[in-house]
C-alpha cells in the first residue's frame, strides 16, 4: 500500500501537480479506493457469512442457530473484518495529513462502539426468542431481563462514544456524568421503577406469561401476553389490549386465577332465591311422593324413621304439625341438591361440595350451590354450571317451592 502511494504521488507530480495539490490528490484517490475495497470485502464476507450459517441452522436440530440467522448476528459480524481492515489503511491514507488522521480514527473508535452494540442486541435478542422456546422459562419476563441489559449497554455505548468524541478519559467521563445522576435518575424513572419492578414480579413469582389477570384500576381483564420492563400487555377477552405500568403489580392490587387454573377444578358459587312463603313441613303424603326421587329415596326412609322414633320417645303431641322435629320442603330440596352434585359426572368429588343457606334480604332466602367443577375451560365450564341450574330451577316446583322474580323491570315482584 504505500508503495502504491508513492507512485501514484510521483506520477501526479509528473502530470504537473504541485507538491501540496499532488499529496490531496493522492490522500483523495487512496481514500476513494480503500472506501471501495472495504465496502466490496463486506458485501463478500457478509454475503458467504450469511449463507453459510443459514446452511447450517437449516441442517442442526437446535433452534438457537435460526434465531441467529433471523436476528442478523452473522450480518453484523461480518462487518469486523472489513473494519479492522479500515484501522490498518487508514494512517497509510493520511499520512501527510494528521489532523485527518486524528479524526479517522475518532470515526473508527466510535463504528467500533456501535458495531458492539449491535452486535450485543442482536445476540440478546436471539437469547430472548430462544430462551422463549423453553417449556420452563415461556412464562417468565425475557423481555424485561434483555431490555435491562440493552439499557445499561446503550448507555455504557453512548458514554464511550462520547468519551471517545471529547478526548476525555472513560472513567473521568462517567465521574462527571455521576455528578449528574440526581438527573438522570429523574428522567429514568420509570424504567429504573420497572426494573426493580420485573425483578420482584420474577422472585415473588407474581405473573407469568400466560396468566389470566384482573386489573379493574386499568380495566384489564385476561391473559397477560407479554411483560417488558416499563409495560405489561393483557389481552382482554372483548381481543382489546390493556397495556399496565410494570410497577402497578407491586404498587397496586390485582388478581391472578394462576391458583384456579392450577387447581383440580374451577369454582361454581351462584345461588337461587326461594321465596320465604313457600317454605313448609311436609306431611306423610308429601313424603310419600318424595321418596319417588331415586336420589332422596334412602335418605328420606333414614330420616323419617329417626324422627319418628324420637318424637315417639318424647311423646310429642303431632295433631300439631310444627311440633316436634318434621322435615321440611326446603330442607330436602337442598339435600336433593347435594346429593345431585356428589352424583354428577362433571363434579370434582375430592373437593368442596356445598349447598348453604345465605341470609335471608329482600329477594328471598338465597340457596347456594358451591361445588368445582372438573372442567375448567371456559366454554366447557359455563354448560355445566348452566346444567346443574337448568336442573335445579326445574326441579323448584316437585318440593312445593317458589323462587323469587321481578315480573318486569318496575321492580313489582309477584307477590
Amino acid at each position: 500500500m504505500d508503495r502504491i502511494s508513492h507512485w501514484l504521488y510521483n506520477n501526479l507530480l509528473a502530470f504537473g501537480f504541485s507538491e501540496s495539490a499532488a499529496k490531496y490528490t493522492n490522500m483523495v484517490i487512496l481514500l476513494v479506493a480503500i472506501l471501495i475495497l472495504i465496502l466490496l470485502l463486506d458485501y463478500v464476507i457478509r454475503r458467504v457469512l450469511v449463507a453459510v450459517t443459514h446452511r447450517v441452522a437449516v441442517k442442526s436440530k437446535t433452534e438457537f442457530d435460526d434465531f441467529l440467522v433471523e436476528n442478523k448476528v452473522p450480518n453484523y459480524v461480518a462487518h469486523i473484518i472489513p473494519l479492522l481492515l479500515a484501522f490498518e489503511l487508514t494512517p497509510l491514507v493520511f499520512t501527510d495529513f494528521e489532523p485527518y488522521e486524528k479524526s479517522a480514527d475518532v470515526i473508527l473508535h466510535a463504528l467500533v462502539v456501535v458495531l458492539i452494540l449491535w452486535i450485543t442486541r442482536a445476540v440478546l435478542n436471539t437469547f430472548r426468542d430462544y430462551f422463549k422456546t423453553l417449556e420452563n422459562l415461556k412464562d417468565k419476563p425475557i423481555d424485561s431481563y434483555i431490555q435491562v441489559f440493552m439499557i445499561f449497554a446503550w448507555i455504557i455505548g453512548a458514554m464511550s462514544v462520547f468519551a471517545i468524541i471529547t478526548g476525555i478519559p472513560f472513567l473521568r467521563f462517567v465521574t462527571t456524568i455521576g455528578a449528574a445522576s440526581a438527573v438522570i435518575l429523574l428522567i429514568f424513572r420509570d424504567t429504573i421503577l420497572g426494573f426493580v419492578a420485573s425483578i420482584q414480579v420474577s422472585i415473588n413469582d407474581m405473573v407469568h406469561i400466560g396468566d389470566w389477570i384482573t386489573f379493574e384500576k386499568y380495566g384489564a381483564d385476561g391473559d397477560v401476553i407479554e411483560i417488558s420492563l416499563a409495560t405489561v400487555k393483557v389481552q382482554n377477552f372483548d381481543k382489546t389490549i390493556t397495556t399496565i405500568p410494570t410497577y402497578a403489580l407491586i404498587s397496586d392490587s390485582f388478581r391472578n386465577w394462576r391458583g384456579m387454573m392450577e387447581a383440580p377444578g374451577r369454582r361454581i358459587k351462584r345461588a337461587v332465591h326461594v321465596r320465604q312463603s313457600s317454605v313448609r313441613f311436609m306431611e306423610s303424603t308429601d313424603l310419600e311422593k318424595l321418596k319417588r326421587i331415586e336420589l332422596l329415596t334412602t335418605y328420606i326412609e333414614h330420616r323419617q324413621a329417626d324422627i319418628e322414633s324420637h318424637n315417639t320417645k318424647n311423646d310429642i303431641n303431632k295433631d300439631l304439625l310444627m311440633n316436634g322435629r318434621n322435615l321440611t320442603n326446603l330442607g330436602l330440596f337442598r339435600s336433593y341438591i347435594d346429593r345431585y352434585l356428589k352424583s354428577h359426572p362433571a363434579i370434582n368429588k375430592d373437593m368442596t361440595i356445598m349447598v348453604r343457606q345465605l341470609a335471608p334480604n329482600d329477594k328471598g332466602l338465597p340457596l347456594e350451590v358451591y361445588a368445582f367443577s372438573s372442567d375448567k375451560e371456559w366454554v366447557n365450564y359455563e354448560y355445566i354450571m348452566a346444567d346443574i341450574f337448568d336442573h335445579i330451577i326445574a326441579s323448584v316446583s316437585f318440593f312445593d317451592l317458589e323462587l323469587f322474580e321481578l315480573i318486569d323491570g318496575t321492580g313489582i315482584s309477584d307477590e
